[in-house]
């Protein structure tokens, strides 16, 4: 029975963990790293004791939310691909991206210097971002909707341009237009596979 509840409880913190970040990741997107901790407690449904408990400064708290909402956003590539075309699949995670560097600007006096302490966090995102693109690319060359001579960094570098010009929650149809525009650059030039091929 103790080994029970033991895991029930480990259980309840790692959910509560979760929703802490998720709160985190919408707030600082909202408002930026002046975020309330106690808004986002109560957005999560804990206590600030809570919270504190698992990030006793705020800077922690940035660092998990960083890794919690990059890990999110390149697991969303397979996902995606399991359940639309790769050419839908990877419209739909550029809207993600445009929302996971709206987080990431939120807090990003702070994620500065966690970032200038831990380069290799920085580079091992990055190189995870390029390998969600790569992995949605390959998907559209296969079904013959995506161009052949896509690379996936420079994709993710005109994403990152979409969002400094269109990045404010106030210009998202200007970044959906943006968005549609790249995808048929990427569409463009395709070639679908013939019956001849597929045989």
């Amino acid at each position: 029975m103790p080994a029970v509840e033991t895991r029930a409880l480990r259980a309840d913190a790692q959910v509560n963990h979760d929703r802490v970040l998720e709160a985190a990741g919408r707030a600082f997107a909202r408002d930026g790293e002046d975020a309330s901790l106690k808004a986002i407690a109560k957005d999560a449904g804990v206590g600030i004791g809570t919270l504190y408990r698992r990030f006793p400064t705020r800077e922690l708290l940035v660092e998990a939310t960083y890794r919690s909402e990059s890990a999110k956003l390149c697991s969303a590539a397979p996902a995606l691909l399991e359940t639309m075309p790769a050419a839908d699949a990877t419209r739909r995670w550029m809207d993600g991206f445009l929302d996971y560097l709206a987080a990431k600007r939120g807090m990003a006096g702070a994620l500065h210097a966690v970032l200038t302490d831990d380069d290799d966090l920085r580079m091992k995102t990055r190189g995870l971002l390029f390998d969600a693109m790569a992995t949605l690319l390959s998907a559209g060359l296969a079904e013959g909707t995506i161009r052949p001579d896509v690379n996936a960094k420079v994709v993710v570098m005109a994403l990152g341009g979409v969002a400094l010009i269109a990045g404010q929650p106030d210009q998202r149809d200007l970044a959906r237009d943006l968005l549609d525009l790249l995808m048929d650059g990427l569409r463009y030039g395709a070639r679908p596979e013939s019956a001849h091929d597929r045989d």
